[in-house]
Protein backbone atom coordinates (compact mmCIF):
# COMPACT_ATOMS: atom_id res chain seq x y z
CA UNK A 1 0.00 0.00 0.00
CA UNK A 2 0.86 3.87 -0.49
CA UNK A 3 0.41 6.25 1.92
CA UNK A 4 0.36 9.89 0.42
CA UNK A 5 1.47 12.63 3.17
CA UNK A 6 0.14 16.25 2.88
CA UNK A 7 2.37 18.78 1.30
CA UNK A 8 4.84 19.87 4.09
CA UNK A 9 4.40 17.35 6.37
CA UNK A 10 6.59 17.57 9.53
CA UNK A 11 9.70 15.06 9.90
CA UNK A 12 7.88 14.27 13.24
CA UNK A 13 4.50 14.04 11.42
CA UNK A 14 6.11 11.36 8.60
CA UNK A 15 7.92 9.88 11.76
CA UNK A 16 4.78 9.16 13.40
CA UNK A 17 3.37 7.55 10.06
CA UNK A 18 6.58 5.48 9.79
CA UNK A 19 6.51 3.97 13.06
CA UNK A 20 2.47 3.08 12.86
CA UNK A 21 3.26 1.58 9.61
CA UNK A 22 5.53 -1.08 11.56
CA UNK A 23 3.50 -1.04 14.19
CA UNK A 24 0.81 -2.76 12.13
CA UNK A 25 3.70 -5.60 10.79
CA UNK A 26 4.96 -3.59 7.43
CA UNK A 27 8.01 -2.42 5.97
CA UNK A 28 7.85 1.59 5.56
CA UNK A 29 10.20 2.68 2.49
CA UNK A 30 9.40 6.52 2.39
CA UNK A 31 10.20 8.91 -0.52
CA UNK A 32 10.90 12.37 -0.10
CA UNK A 33 10.03 14.66 -2.74
CA UNK A 34 9.91 18.41 -2.88
CA UNK A 35 6.86 19.28 -1.44
CA UNK A 36 5.67 16.32 -0.66
CA UNK A 37 6.09 12.34 1.12
CA UNK A 38 5.10 9.12 0.32
CA UNK A 39 5.64 6.04 2.16
CA UNK A 40 5.94 2.55 0.49
CA UNK A 41 4.31 -0.18 2.77
CA UNK A 42 5.71 -3.86 1.80
CA UNK A 43 4.07 -6.23 2.67
CA UNK A 44 1.23 -9.01 2.36
CA UNK A 45 -2.11 -7.19 2.39
CA UNK A 46 -4.39 -10.82 3.24
CA UNK A 47 -2.39 -11.24 6.43
CA UNK A 48 -1.84 -7.75 7.89
CA UNK A 49 -4.19 -5.11 9.11
CA UNK A 50 -5.21 -2.55 6.40
CA UNK A 51 -3.48 0.75 6.61
CA UNK A 52 -6.84 2.51 5.49
CA UNK A 53 -6.93 3.11 9.30
CA UNK A 54 -4.00 5.80 9.00
CA UNK A 55 -6.41 7.85 7.37
CA UNK A 56 -7.82 9.37 10.63
CA UNK A 57 -3.86 10.92 10.94
CA UNK A 58 -4.10 14.37 9.87
CA UNK A 59 -1.10 14.41 8.37
CA UNK A 60 -2.16 11.79 5.72
CA UNK A 61 -3.63 12.44 2.88
CA UNK A 62 -4.99 9.17 1.18
CA UNK A 63 -3.95 5.81 1.46
CA UNK A 64 -3.76 4.16 -1.60
CA UNK A 65 -4.22 0.21 -2.43
CA UNK A 66 -1.79 -1.63 -4.88
CA UNK A 67 -2.85 -4.99 -4.76
CA UNK A 68 -6.51 -5.90 -5.50
CA UNK A 69 -8.45 -7.12 -3.11
CA UNK A 70 -9.87 -9.65 -5.09
CA UNK A 71 -7.07 -12.47 -5.22
CA UNK A 72 -8.69 -15.55 -6.38
CA UNK A 73 -10.97 -13.84 -8.84
CA UNK A 74 -7.92 -11.15 -10.22
CA UNK A 75 -6.08 -12.31 -13.63
CA UNK A 76 -3.18 -11.99 -11.79
CA UNK A 77 -3.95 -15.00 -9.70
CA UNK A 78 -5.29 -16.64 -13.12
CA UNK A 79 -4.10 -15.34 -16.46
CA UNK A 80 -5.83 -17.53 -19.15
CA UNK A 81 -9.72 -17.71 -19.23
CA UNK A 82 -11.60 -20.29 -17.20
CA UNK A 83 -14.01 -22.26 -18.75
CA UNK A 84 -16.74 -23.79 -16.55
CA UNK A 85 -17.67 -27.15 -17.55
CA UNK A 86 -21.53 -27.39 -16.15
CA UNK A 87 -21.81 -31.56 -16.73
CA UNK A 88 -20.60 -31.22 -20.75
CA UNK A 89 -21.80 -27.68 -21.48
CA UNK A 90 -18.76 -25.67 -21.54
CA UNK A 91 -19.03 -22.35 -20.78
CA UNK A 92 -16.36 -19.23 -21.47
CA UNK A 93 -12.89 -19.59 -23.86
CA UNK A 94 -14.30 -19.74 -27.90
CA UNK A 95 -17.72 -21.13 -26.48
CA UNK A 96 -20.65 -18.76 -26.55
CA UNK A 97 -23.89 -20.41 -24.34
CA UNK A 98 -27.48 -19.22 -24.63
CA UNK A 99 -29.66 -19.68 -21.79
CA UNK A 100 -33.13 -19.26 -21.77
CA UNK A 101 -36.48 -19.88 -20.70
CA UNK A 102 -39.41 -18.49 -18.76
CA UNK A 103 -39.12 -15.56 -15.94
CA UNK A 104 -41.36 -17.66 -13.95
CA UNK A 105 -42.11 -21.72 -13.88
CA UNK A 106 -46.08 -21.11 -14.15
CA UNK A 107 -47.16 -25.22 -15.34
CA UNK A 108 -45.57 -28.09 -17.11
CA UNK A 109 -47.03 -27.44 -20.16
CA UNK A 110 -45.45 -23.80 -20.73
CA UNK A 111 -42.51 -25.11 -19.20
CA UNK A 112 -42.06 -28.24 -21.26
CA UNK A 113 -43.19 -26.60 -24.25
CA UNK A 114 -40.60 -23.58 -23.30
CA UNK A 115 -37.98 -26.34 -22.77
CA UNK A 116 -38.43 -27.81 -26.18
CA UNK A 117 -38.82 -24.45 -28.11
CA UNK A 118 -35.63 -23.04 -26.76
CA UNK A 119 -33.47 -26.54 -27.25
CA UNK A 120 -34.71 -26.42 -30.79
CA UNK A 121 -33.23 -22.75 -31.85
CA UNK A 122 -29.80 -23.66 -29.97
CA UNK A 123 -29.91 -23.10 -25.86
CA UNK A 124 -28.09 -25.32 -24.16
CA UNK A 125 -29.22 -24.33 -20.47
CA UNK A 126 -32.83 -23.81 -19.23
CA UNK A 127 -33.74 -21.32 -17.21
CA UNK A 128 -37.08 -20.69 -15.01
CA UNK A 129 -37.45 -19.69 -11.60
CA UNK A 130 -39.32 -21.26 -8.76
CA UNK A 131 -38.76 -18.84 -6.39
CA UNK A 132 -39.27 -15.26 -7.26
CA UNK A 133 -38.43 -12.63 -5.30
CA UNK A 134 -41.05 -9.74 -6.42
CA UNK A 135 -41.02 -6.09 -5.04
CA UNK A 136 -44.78 -6.61 -3.86
CA UNK A 137 -45.89 -8.94 -1.31
CA UNK A 138 -48.66 -9.58 -3.62
CA UNK A 139 -47.59 -10.49 -6.81
CA UNK A 140 -46.69 -14.15 -7.79
CA UNK A 141 -43.64 -15.62 -5.69
CA UNK A 142 -43.14 -18.57 -7.89
CA UNK A 143 -44.19 -22.17 -7.76
CA UNK A 144 -41.65 -23.44 -4.84
CA UNK A 145 -40.66 -26.99 -4.61
CA UNK A 146 -42.93 -27.57 -7.48
CA UNK A 147 -41.83 -25.48 -9.52
CA UNK A 148 -38.32 -26.97 -8.90
CA UNK A 149 -39.69 -30.63 -9.67
CA UNK A 150 -41.04 -29.23 -13.20
CA UNK A 151 -37.87 -28.03 -13.90
CA UNK A 152 -36.06 -31.36 -13.34
CA UNK A 153 -39.07 -32.80 -15.17
CA UNK A 154 -37.64 -30.51 -18.37
CA UNK A 155 -34.23 -31.53 -17.65
CA UNK A 156 -35.19 -35.05 -18.44
CA UNK A 157 -37.34 -34.71 -20.77
CA UNK A 158 -35.34 -32.32 -23.09
CA UNK A 159 -31.28 -33.09 -21.93
CA UNK A 160 -30.94 -29.50 -21.15
CA UNK A 161 -28.99 -28.02 -17.89
CA UNK A 162 -31.17 -26.17 -16.07
CA UNK A 163 -30.57 -22.83 -13.67
CA UNK A 164 -32.75 -21.47 -11.19
CA UNK A 165 -32.23 -18.54 -8.63
CA UNK A 166 -31.73 -19.26 -5.17
CA UNK A 167 -33.21 -16.67 -2.52
CA UNK A 168 -32.26 -18.14 0.61
CA UNK A 169 -29.77 -20.45 2.96
CA UNK A 170 -32.56 -22.90 3.97
CA UNK A 171 -33.48 -23.37 0.64
CA UNK A 172 -29.60 -23.79 -1.16
CA UNK A 173 -29.75 -28.10 -1.14
CA UNK A 174 -33.15 -28.46 -2.38
CA UNK A 175 -32.54 -26.15 -5.16
CA UNK A 176 -29.01 -27.48 -5.73
CA UNK A 177 -30.30 -30.93 -6.08
CA UNK A 178 -32.64 -30.09 -8.73
CA UNK A 179 -30.31 -27.49 -10.98
CA UNK A 180 -27.07 -27.76 -12.44
CA UNK A 181 -26.58 -24.08 -11.83
CA UNK A 182 -27.49 -21.85 -8.47
CA UNK A 183 -28.47 -18.59 -9.65
CA UNK A 184 -27.31 -15.39 -7.16
CA UNK A 185 -30.12 -12.79 -7.91
CA UNK A 186 -29.41 -9.02 -8.17
CA UNK A 187 -30.95 -8.56 -4.62
CA UNK A 188 -28.85 -11.40 -2.69
CA UNK A 189 -25.71 -10.05 -4.74
CA UNK A 190 -23.75 -9.19 -1.76
CA UNK A 191 -25.71 -11.93 0.56
CA UNK A 192 -22.34 -13.28 2.03
CA UNK A 193 -23.71 -16.09 3.97
CA UNK A 194 -25.67 -17.15 1.37
CA UNK A 195 -22.86 -16.66 -0.84
CA UNK A 196 -20.89 -18.69 1.20
CA UNK A 197 -23.81 -21.51 1.67
CA UNK A 198 -24.20 -21.69 -2.17
CA UNK A 199 -20.94 -22.35 -2.65
CA UNK A 200 -20.06 -25.16 -0.71
CA UNK A 201 -22.75 -27.47 -2.72
CA UNK A 202 -20.02 -27.48 -5.32
CA UNK A 203 -22.31 -25.88 -7.85
CA UNK A 204 -21.81 -23.67 -10.73
CA UNK A 205 -22.57 -20.40 -9.63
CA UNK A 206 -24.24 -17.59 -11.58
CA UNK A 207 -23.77 -13.82 -9.85
CA UNK A 208 -25.68 -10.94 -10.84
CA UNK A 209 -24.40 -7.70 -10.37
CA UNK A 210 -26.76 -6.08 -7.58
CA UNK A 211 -28.68 -3.00 -8.84
CA UNK A 212 -26.17 -0.31 -7.34
CA UNK A 213 -23.11 -2.44 -7.09
CA UNK A 214 -20.27 -0.99 -8.22
CA UNK A 215 -18.02 -3.71 -10.20
CA UNK A 216 -15.29 -4.15 -7.21
CA UNK A 217 -17.91 -4.74 -5.10
CA UNK A 218 -19.14 -7.42 -7.75
CA UNK A 219 -15.79 -9.18 -8.00
CA UNK A 220 -15.23 -9.35 -4.34
CA UNK A 221 -18.72 -10.96 -3.73
CA UNK A 222 -17.38 -14.04 -6.49
CA UNK A 223 -14.36 -13.90 -4.17
CA UNK A 224 -16.56 -15.36 -1.54
CA UNK A 225 -17.31 -18.05 -3.39
CA UNK A 226 -13.95 -18.78 -4.42
CA UNK A 227 -12.46 -18.58 -1.23
CA UNK A 228 -14.75 -21.79 -0.13
CA UNK A 229 -12.78 -23.55 -3.06
CA UNK A 230 -15.72 -23.01 -5.39
CA UNK A 231 -14.07 -21.96 -8.59
CA UNK A 232 -17.22 -22.62 -11.10
CA UNK A 233 -18.66 -19.10 -11.00
CA UNK A 234 -20.25 -17.05 -13.86
CA UNK A 235 -20.67 -13.01 -13.50
CA UNK A 236 -23.86 -11.74 -14.89
CA UNK A 237 -24.41 -8.23 -16.35
CA UNK A 238 -28.27 -7.68 -15.29
CA UNK A 239 -28.94 -3.94 -15.87
CA UNK A 240 -28.07 -1.30 -12.82
CA UNK A 241 -30.48 1.53 -11.54
CA UNK A 242 -29.65 4.60 -13.11
CA UNK A 243 -31.80 8.06 -13.42
CA UNK A 244 -32.93 6.69 -17.31
CA UNK A 245 -36.94 6.06 -17.17
CA UNK A 246 -36.50 4.90 -20.70
CA UNK A 247 -35.73 1.08 -19.65
CA UNK A 248 -36.51 -0.69 -16.82
CA UNK A 249 -32.23 -1.13 -16.02
CA UNK A 250 -29.44 0.49 -17.72
CA UNK A 251 -27.51 -2.41 -18.95
CA UNK A 252 -23.85 -1.64 -18.41
CA UNK A 253 -21.45 -3.56 -21.16
CA UNK A 254 -18.58 -1.61 -19.87
CA UNK A 255 -18.91 -4.05 -17.25
CA UNK A 256 -17.95 -6.77 -19.31
CA UNK A 257 -15.46 -5.59 -20.59
CA UNK A 258 -14.09 -4.39 -17.64
CA UNK A 259 -14.96 -8.67 -15.87
CA UNK A 260 -13.04 -9.57 -18.70
CA UNK A 261 -10.34 -7.63 -18.46
CA UNK A 262 -9.90 -8.00 -14.31
CA UNK A 263 -11.04 -11.34 -14.05
CA UNK A 264 -10.62 -14.62 -15.41
CA UNK A 265 -14.30 -15.83 -15.22
CA UNK A 266 -16.99 -16.15 -17.85
CA UNK A 267 -19.11 -13.51 -18.42
CA UNK A 268 -22.92 -13.65 -18.88
CA UNK A 269 -24.84 -10.91 -19.89
CA UNK A 270 -29.03 -10.52 -19.01
CA UNK A 271 -30.62 -8.27 -21.94
CA UNK A 272 -33.81 -8.92 -20.71
CA UNK A 273 -33.13 -8.12 -16.79
CA UNK A 274 -31.06 -5.26 -18.55
CA UNK A 275 -33.58 -3.13 -20.05
CA UNK A 276 -36.92 -4.30 -19.25
CA UNK A 277 -38.07 -4.33 -23.31
CA UNK A 278 -38.60 -7.43 -25.44
CA UNK A 279 -37.99 -5.09 -28.35
CA UNK A 280 -34.65 -4.28 -27.49
CA UNK A 281 -33.53 -7.85 -26.14
CA UNK A 282 -32.03 -9.06 -29.53
CA UNK A 283 -29.93 -5.44 -30.03
CA UNK A 284 -28.58 -6.44 -26.67
CA UNK A 285 -27.60 -9.57 -27.57
CA UNK A 286 -25.66 -8.25 -30.54
CA UNK A 287 -23.85 -5.79 -28.15
CA UNK A 288 -22.70 -8.67 -25.73
CA UNK A 289 -21.63 -10.36 -27.83
CA UNK A 290 -19.50 -7.65 -29.40
CA UNK A 291 -18.07 -6.99 -26.04
CA UNK A 292 -16.72 -10.20 -25.40
CA UNK A 293 -19.77 -11.62 -23.04
CA UNK A 294 -19.68 -15.71 -22.76
CA UNK A 295 -23.23 -16.10 -23.18
CA UNK A 296 -26.10 -14.21 -22.78
CA UNK A 297 -29.44 -15.67 -20.66
CA UNK A 298 -32.80 -14.25 -22.39
CA UNK A 299 -35.82 -14.94 -20.85
CA UNK A 300 -38.36 -16.95 -23.39
CA UNK A 301 -42.54 -17.51 -22.94
CA UNK A 302 -45.15 -19.44 -24.94
CA UNK A 303 -47.11 -16.09 -24.81
CA UNK A 304 -45.38 -13.45 -23.07
CA UNK A 305 -48.68 -10.97 -23.12
CA UNK A 306 -50.29 -14.22 -20.57
CA UNK A 307 -46.89 -14.33 -18.89
CA UNK A 308 -47.21 -14.47 -14.57
CA UNK A 309 -44.25 -11.98 -14.42
CA UNK A 310 -42.36 -9.67 -16.33
CA UNK A 311 -43.90 -10.43 -19.71
CA UNK A 312 -43.07 -7.46 -21.37
CA UNK A 313 -39.60 -8.25 -21.35
CA UNK A 314 -39.82 -11.92 -22.67
CA UNK A 315 -39.50 -12.70 -26.11
CA UNK A 316 -41.66 -15.40 -27.65
CA UNK A 317 -40.42 -18.19 -29.06
CA UNK A 318 -40.28 -17.35 -33.02
CA UNK A 319 -38.15 -13.97 -31.48
CA UNK A 320 -35.89 -16.28 -30.03
CA UNK A 321 -35.19 -18.42 -32.84
CA UNK A 322 -34.64 -15.01 -35.21
CA UNK A 323 -32.54 -13.17 -32.08
CA UNK A 324 -30.37 -17.24 -32.40
CA UNK A 325 -29.97 -16.77 -35.86
CA UNK A 326 -29.43 -12.98 -36.30
CA UNK A 327 -26.10 -13.66 -33.55
CA UNK A 328 -24.35 -16.34 -35.80
CA UNK A 329 -22.87 -14.35 -38.04
CA UNK A 330 -21.48 -12.34 -35.28
CA UNK A 331 -20.04 -15.45 -33.56
CA UNK A 332 -18.32 -16.45 -36.55
CA UNK A 333 -16.78 -12.76 -36.94
CA UNK A 334 -15.41 -12.90 -33.49
CA UNK A 335 -14.38 -16.61 -33.41
CA UNK A 336 -16.64 -17.98 -31.05
CA UNK A 337 -19.11 -20.98 -31.65
CA UNK A 338 -22.00 -21.97 -29.76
Amino acid sequence: MIIVLRPHATPEQIEEVIKEVGILGYEPRPIHGAHQTVIAAIGDETTHHTLESLNVLPQVEGVLRVQKRFKLVSRESHPEDSVIDVDGVKIGGSQFVAMAGPCSVESEEQLLSTARAVKAAGASILRGGAYKPRTSPYEFQGLGREGLRLLDLARRETGLKIITEVLSERDVEHVAAATDILQIGARNAQNFRLLTEAARTGKAILLKRGMSERIEEWLLAAEYILAEGNSNVLFCERGIRTFETYTRNTLDLSAVAIAKKESHLPVIVDPSQGCGRADLVCALCRGAVAMGADGIIVEVHPNPAEAMSDGQQQVDFAGFDALMRDLDPLLAAVGRTR
